[in-house]
């Protein structure tokens, strides 16, 4: 049976189900041609359009080592007159500077062991007070962390179960280079003759052992060091088996030799591109689609397309700051250069961390709890660094759209776009490359999305003029993200509870009414003490005093729990409420409609098919809903493809959501960012996204597609317009949820300053109601005559 799993992409096929039996002997009979043409249909299929790479500093610890590689120029002898170890200092200003230059990995590299073989290695050791090369490295890694931020990957050489203990705590991710499996190179004339740490076994024992310690680690070979074909596969599938029994392997590296003067083997010929392209092209088919396959861009220059074509998705660490201290003959290609080179060949080029996507997403002990941290506020939902500084909620300037061709990349966008311009439905994996798309991709979704909103609903966006009444923010549930709610614990005790009565309701009601609303919005936590009778009362209770008044209200947890306490189905507790006046509910409380992410965010809330099954028993008693969606923490990809097809499931067999509201996750205030446990937001790019994808899946079963001003801001709100979005919401004039989480923007915004924004934006402005209708000519005066609000006790 065909197992489903997730990469730093999306859903999957596993690595085992990925690919039919590969052999030494099937790769060997295959031509070169026919090898390439599997492994880039295998890296297209698992990374689409993007090539990553990480930006970091170089650090050379040591360049002392106890081994005699002869290709080696890194390692040399002790000189006089030079350290043996760089100072503490010395670290820090490499590190800082790396900082400044946008680098957020720390590269360190050194010689193995030194200290077995240089007494002056010994001595410093002992005058810095430490009994071994990887203690030292272990402090300098920490302190780089501590004082900078970047994240940092340790090349250490050949470790024990003790040494990769010690190390992983203060690390992002490790290394160790295979180089070869083949004991043949270790013999006399060997290049790894005399170079005890080459062995093949010590070394897979290592890596083995960073397996058995869950660390992400990075291996790889070196080719054209006297191996052959065979051997080269040999090697490949070594990793390949402890990848199977770990799966600890981020990338696999393959190298090409460069010759360098000085060494033993100045006059060996290096191996042609394609030799490398061969290899390149064999790791892919060995390793299938979930690791990472990369080649230093500086070791063959200006081949960017040639490597990109044999099927690698990631170039490693590019530094603007540093050189390739073990290659110093081979300088970094400029970071602009190599995006070109990379676009060239139809593929985005974007930046990653050190640890990969799966690592830091599906895993919460691969890397210390700090650097976890740092690292998810670094990235977006693929993984990747995020392209701006922007989040939700923050009165930042709105990034500036990313304007460029498409890709030719095989997997692009129009293939899926044109599918829905001929009514073909789309599967999740076609809903996540969507949400995927960057660049020119990002730009074709938006001008396809827009381009049906003007279509299906015209140059006119709506709002109402509502109310929103949280009546209460005592709360005996535990969702992660809420800022909102006060609870018993001390980590929810973030400012004063309250629950108003039923007379403040009425009275809010009241005074909404008389500056023009036409709704108002009632929500609050689920207090320990409300029963379902709480819930009829503040009906019955703003029916009366506002007979004209439109009641939206109450989510599917307050609807469940409400059921629940009075021993009533959800049916006919919802017959209860719509006799007493309830006209409409709010489909908030969905966050993301998938379980996976449920059990973080929400665990003690309503499960996926819960929250489905309320809306869609509030629609059979004749009850229409809003639909939402938040997103921008621990959800990815294909976890808005899901959230968005069960929208679509559902809304085909009832027919009764009004529109559908993108909530960009407010991180600010959160607990759950405050522990460290998720993203900073959606990104800019993902926020357009989700307008414009949800436009197109949508379709034509969710005609409207809302965008909040509360948590993008007028400006932002406004760019959304251009994204597929035709509707504002409300004009809210109270707003607690969002604020709590630390959002920027204000309580209300007036009509005028609402039709000034849509005006703006090339759009005409139009007042609606609840349902879509037109409001009363007399609401509409009213709502732009009102006077200040009263303040709120």
């Amino acid at each position: 049976m065909m197992t489903i799993g997730t990469n730093s992409h999306g859903p999957v096929l596993s690595d085992r189900s990925q690919m039919t039996l590969v052999t030494m002997q099937s790769l060997l009979s295959l031509s070169d041609e026919a090898l390439i043409d599997q492994a880039v249909a295998i890296r297209d299929a698992a990374y689409g359009a993007t090539i990553s790479y990480s930006r970091k500093v170089f650090i050379p610890l040591s360049q002392l080592c106890r081994d005699v590689c002869h290709y080696c120029t890194f390692a040399h002898p002790p000189k006089k007159g030079e350290a043996p170890y760089l100072s503490a200092e010395e670290v820090l200003a490499i590190a800082r500077r790396g900082a400044e230059m946008g680098c957020r990995e720390a590269l360190f590299t050194l010689g193995d062991k030194p200290e077995l073989r240089y007494r002056v290695a010994r001595e410093a050791l002992a005058e810095m007070g430490y009994r071994s090369t990887l203690e030292y490295l272990a402090d300098m890694a920490k302190l780089v962390f501590a004082e900078t931020g970047l994240l940092p990957h340790l090349n250490p050489g050949v470790m024990n179960a003790d040494d990769i203990a010690m190390l992983r705590g203060v690390s992002a991710s490790m290394g160790i280079m295979l180089e070869s499996s083949s004991p043949r190179l270790m013999e006399k004339g060997g290049c790894h003759f005399g170079s005890p740490d080459k062995d093949p076994q010590i070394r897979l024992e290592t890596i083995a052992e960073a397996g058995r310690q869950n660390v992400p680690f990075t291996s790889g070979i070196l080719i054209g060091i006297g191996e052959s074909r065979a051997e080269r596969l040999a090697s490949l599938f070594e990793l390949n088996a402890l990848h199977q029994r770990y799966g600890h392997l981020q990338e696999i590296i393959v190298q090409n030799f460069r010759a360098k003067q000085g060494t033993l083997m100045a006059g060996s010929p290096e191996p042609t591109t394609a030799e490398l392209r061969w290899t390149i092209a064999a790791a892919r088919v060995i390793f299938g689609g979930n690791v990472s396959i990369q080649a230093p861009p500086n070791l063959t220059p200006n081949a960017a397309k040639t490597l990109i074509s044999a099927g690698i998705n990631d170039w490693g660490g590019v530094s603007p700051v540093t050189p390739d201290h073990v290659n110093p003959e081979a300088p970094w290609p400029h970071l602009d250069l190599l995006a070109d080179e990379t676009k060239s060949a139809g593929k985005q080029l974007v930046e990653r961390l050190t640890v990969y996507p799966k690592f830091l997403f599906h895993s919460t002990d691969t890397i210390a709890p700090a650097m976890r941290k740092t690292a998810l506020h670094c990235v977006d939902s693929d993984g990747f660094v995020r392209e701006q500084e922007w989040s939700p909620g923050r009165a930042d300037p709105i990034p500036m759209p990313n304007i460029e061709t498409a890709l030719s990349d095989g997997r692009h966008v129009e293939k899926i776009l044109s599918a829905l311009r001929y009514g073909s439905g789309l599967s999740e994996e076609d809903v996540t490359r969507l949400f995927q798309a960057r660049a020119g991709e990002f730009e074709l979704i938006r001008e396809e999305a827009d381009a049906l909103r003007a279509s299906v609903v015209g140059d006119t966006v709506r709002y109402v003029v509502t109310r929103n009444i949280n009546y209460t923010n005592i709360c005996s549930f535990k969702c992660h993200f809420c800022a909102f709610s006060k609870g018993k614990t001390s980590e929810t005790l973030r400012g004063k509870p309250y629950d108003l009565n039923v007379d403040d309701i009425a009275a809010r009601s009241e005074e909404a009414w008389a500056r023009g609303a036409t709704e108002v919005c009632l929500q609050g936590g689920i207090h320990p003490k409300y029963t379902g009778d709480t819930y009829l009362s503040i009906v019955r209770a703003v029916r009366e005093a506002v007979p004209g008044m439109h009641i939206h209200a109450f989510s599917p947890l307050e609807i469940s729990q409400g059921a629940s306490t009075l021993g009533l189905s959800v049916a006919s507790y919802l017959e209860r409420l719509r006799d007493a006046g309830l006209d409409t509910l709010p489909g908030t409380a969905a966050e993301i409609l998938d379980d996976e992410v449920r059990a973080i965010l929400c665990p003690d809330k309503l499960s996926t098919q819960e929250w489905l099954s309320v809306v869609e028993t509030a629609h059979s008693v004749g009850l229409r809903t809003t639909s939402t969606i938040m997103f921008g923490h621990v959800d990815r990809p294909y976890h808005w493809a899901r959230h968005l097809l069960r929208l679509r499931m559902l809304q085909e067999r009832t027919g009764g959501i009004t529109e559908f509201v993108p909530l960009p996750f407010v991180y600010m205030e959160t607990p759950i960012y405050l522990k460290g446990a998720v993203r900073r937001g959606p990104t800019w790019r993902e926020t357009l996204l989700m307008h414009a994808v949800s436009r197109l899946v949508l379709h034509p079963v969710i005609k409207n597609i809302q965008t909040s001003w509360v948590k993008l801001g007028p400006d932002g709100a406004a760019q959304c317009l251009a994204s597929g979005a035709n509707d504002m919401g409300g004009t809210l004039m109270n707003e607690s949820i969002s604020r709590a989480a630390g959002a920027d923007f204000g309580q209300e915004m007036s009509p005028a300053k609402m039709e000034d924004t849509i005006r703006r934006a090339g759009r005409r402005p139009a007042q609606r109601t609840t349902l879509y209708a037109e409001p009363n000519v007399s609401r509409i005066e009213a709502s732009f005559k009102a006077a200040d609000l009263l303040p709120i006790a």
